[in-house]
């Protein structure tokens, strides 16, 4: 199947808009690289004649997004003839036919288990002219074995395993993406050696609970050995991952961690609430003690790393006494970061009908709290490196800069946000290259790195680097202008503000 239907008609082009989380972005990639697999071709406006939604389903503006979204889709397709809609994703495998009902002008409707039925179910709906909805109960094909269309050239995401075995009871995840399926080990280094190949030098491995890796196939210190085993591909300097779960954090892990240099001083570790009492009713399987215990040794082992988490404000239940015992953690922790949230009931979850849901304007007053303390302390943490000197990887337009100041972005090896100057005289880094840059300022959600009157920036040139020269010229883009942020928008990071 081709998504064109003859010499003479040009090839359909195609948008992906990524609601929700790193696993989305991922996804996100999955679908382009099996929509440019059939033919089509990305849009360069926003005029395309395939719109693909790829949806979140854990917050609880998910729906009001989706359907907002949907609302300004159908004039555009009223005035585009031939343009199709499909929406997948999380809310899709939730809510199924219900996408139909409030929104009939969509075309297709799939879930988190048949994206690479995406570009079959467009052309059957075309050739019907009806919608198609297909929402499968189960893993069709491990995601990573589609067609992938990368939005980095430096870095890139590799799922390790998909699904998810607790049963946290605000979370809706492992109803939509299943229990857990690992990928073996030689299947993930492949990838991350192809990555590699075609220029990478940093990968970020994904999974619900990354910590768990091995559970299918009987290793439980898996997840370790394929940080060593990531560790000795040539050519990749930086690896990342995302999330682990405290439960089941391990010292193998950290050790694995400190031992393997490729591996970054960074750690995502989820607390949701610093309150044993609320643990519990969350069903999340460890106490404030031992989250802070893994800490402890992590940087006994790790003393530069940066550790970020996400916690949950307002769950049914939480008094103003659990509420001062997440204050203690926090305060406890010292996270560089952290993204926080208001409890938001989602249907089909058991905390969705447990008694003593929380005011919503005493849940916006704790947030508020939580919110002023870790800026602090992230704004305390970051001062701690002014006048150090730090590795930065340029990113691809990535932060918000001063455009005034003509400065560039990146992340340091620890994860944190940098914006550096190029100094009078110095060339531009390509993205993907590395510089060397001592950082003069700091605030809780970046760092500036300006150079001193008359130095210049200190680049080290890399495959990475080549590679984005490559995918430019490939595109016949026009270059920037010396000093000048690149145009093109890189997923290789998450790029949400923390805290907010």
């Amino acid at each position: 199947m081709n998504a064109t239907t003859g010499t003479s008609e040009r090839s359909r082009t195609y948008e992906v808009r990524t609601f929700g989380c790193q696993m989305n972005v991922h996804d996100s990639e999955r679908l382009s690289g099996s929509l440019e697999a059939a033919g089509y071709v990305r849009a360069d406006s926003g005029d395309a004649d395939v719109v693909v939604i790829n949806t979140c389903a854990v917050r609880e503006n998910a729906d009001n997004k989706l359907y907002g979204t949907l609302g300004m889709l159908s004039s555009v397709k009223r005035k585009h003839e031939g343009m199709q809609i499909a929406v997948g994703g999380c809310l899709a495998q939730k809510d199924k036919g219900t996408i139909l009902e409030k929104a009939p002008w969509v075309d297709v409707v799939f879930g988190t288990h048949n994206m690479g039925s995406l570009p079959a179910l467009l052309e059957r709906a075309r050739h019907n002219g009806e919608a198609q909805l297909e929402i499968l109960e189960s893993l069709e094909v491990f995601p990573s074995t589609l067609p992938t269309r990368r939005e980095s050239t430096y870095s890139g995401w590799v799922s390790i395993s998909v699904g998810c075995n607790n049963t946290c009871t605000f979370c809706i995840v492992p109803s939509l993406r299943g229990k857990e399926k690992d990928r073996r080990p030689g299947d993930i280094l492949a990838e991350i050696q192809a990555l590699v190949d075609d220029g990478a030098i940093e990968v970020t491995l994904l999974g619900q609970n990354v910590n768990s890796y091995g559970v299918e196939f009987g290793d439980r210190q898996a997840f370790g050995k394929l940080l060593r085993a990531a560790g000795e591909i040539r050519g990749l300097e930086r690896i990342r991952f995302t999330s682990p779960h405290p439960a089941a954090f391990t010292d193998d892990v950290i050790e694995a961690m400190a031992e393997t240099p490729a591996v970054m001083p960074q750690l995502h570790m989820p607390l949701q609430s610093g309150s044993d009492r609320i643990l519990r009713a969350m069903r999340r399987s460890y106490r404030s003690e031992k989250f802070l215990g893994i800490l402890d040794r992590v940087r006994a082992r790790i003393p530069q790393a940066a550790i970020t988490t996400d916690i949950i404000v307002g769950f049914p239940g939480e008094t103003e006494e659990d509420f001062q015992e997440t204050l203690r953690v926090v305060e406890a922790a010292r996270f560089s970061s952290a993204f926080t949230f208001q409890y938001s009931i989602r249907e089909g979850t058991p905390a969705a009908t447990m008694a003593d849901q929380v005011p919503k304007d005493v849940v916006q007053e704790r947030y508020e709290r939580l919110v002023a303390l870790q800026e602090h302390i992230s704004w305390e943490e970051n001062q701690r490196l002014v006048g150090t000197a730090v590795e930065v990887l340029v990113a691809n337009g990535e932060g918000r800069k001063d455009a005034d100041t003509h400065r560039l972005s990146g992340r340091a090896e620890d994860g944190r946000l940098v914006h550096f100057d190029i100094p009078a005289g110095s060339a531009a880094p390509r993205p993907g290259d590395v510089v060397s840059v001592v950082i003069t300022q700091a605030a809780p959600f970046h760092l500036i790195a300006d150079a001193p009157s008359g130095a210049t920036l200190t680049v080290r040139h890399t495959r990475a680097g080549d590679a984005w020269d490559r995918a430019e010229a490939a595109s016949c883009a026009v270059p920037d202008a010396p000093g000048t942020a690149p145009g093109r928008v890189s997923l290789g990071l998450p790029t949400f503000r923390p805290s907010a």
